[in-house]
């Protein structure tokens, strides 16, 4: 959990908040019950109370609330799709192996220099999505995160054999707002909400689905 401090240990505003995105069934799964204990870890190294971090995971069964809930950790009602704002207060997202959709939706929300400014993501390596994808692709499917490649710092979670499933290709992301002022005025121009009509293989679980 250390290692995610030190990124965070600038200028920036350190987080206050956390919302948690597909975590996935920890009650059956090894890697989601690493997952959570690192959260908690985390939780505990920013000192952020339980009680400001916020989950959602579609596929959460009643006990495994439950135990979230025993936890002192918050649980969302609603399917957000990744839309949340960070409404002014510095907030870490901690969204391992989620969608690229979640991703893209979540800078969507955000899209200003003010906002992305005070959002710290660990989840994906945005650099390693832009590898695997083609550029036409990233642009068309998934265009805030080609677009603020430029405004984002990342640095790669450490590595331990004995979590490589768990945390592969994961990084902490934030996006400091000298860097974001750098990049053309056009980029805050479009604001139009990602709908993914063209996307052939999007990995996220829509609302009402």
């Amino acid at each position: 959990a250390g290692a995610v401090r030190a990124p965070l240990s600038g200028p920036a505003e350190p987080p206050a908040r956390c919302v948690c995105y597909g975590l996935g069934r920890f009650g059956r799964c090894p890697a989601a019950r690493y997952q959570l204990a690192f959260l908690l870890l985390l939780l505990d190294e920013l000192r952020v109370p339980p009680g400001r971090c916020a989950l959602f995971d579609p596929a959460f069964s009643a006990r495994e609330a439950a135990a979230l809930r025993a936890l002192g950790l918050c649980l969302l009602t609603e399917n957000e799709e990744g839309k949340r704002g960070v409404e002014g207060a510095a907030t870490l997202f901690y969204m391992v192996h989620c969608g690229k959709a979640l991703y893209n939706n979540l800078l969507w929300s955000n899209w200003s220099p003010a906002a992305l400014s005070k959002l710290v993501i660990i989840g994906n390596s945005f650099r390693g999505i832009e590898e695997r994808l083609l550029s036409r692709i990233l642009e068309r499917d998934y265009s805030y995160i080609a677009k603020v490649l430029k405004g984002v710092e990342e640095v790669a979670l450490p590595s331990h054999p004995r979590y490589l499933d768990t945390f592969n290709d994961t990084s902490v992301h934030w996006f400091p707002l000298d860097k974001l002022q750098e990049l053309s005025p056009e980029v805050w121009d479009f604001v139009e909400e990602p709908m993914y009509q063209d996307c052939e293989d999007l990995e996220i679980i829509r609302k009402g689905e």
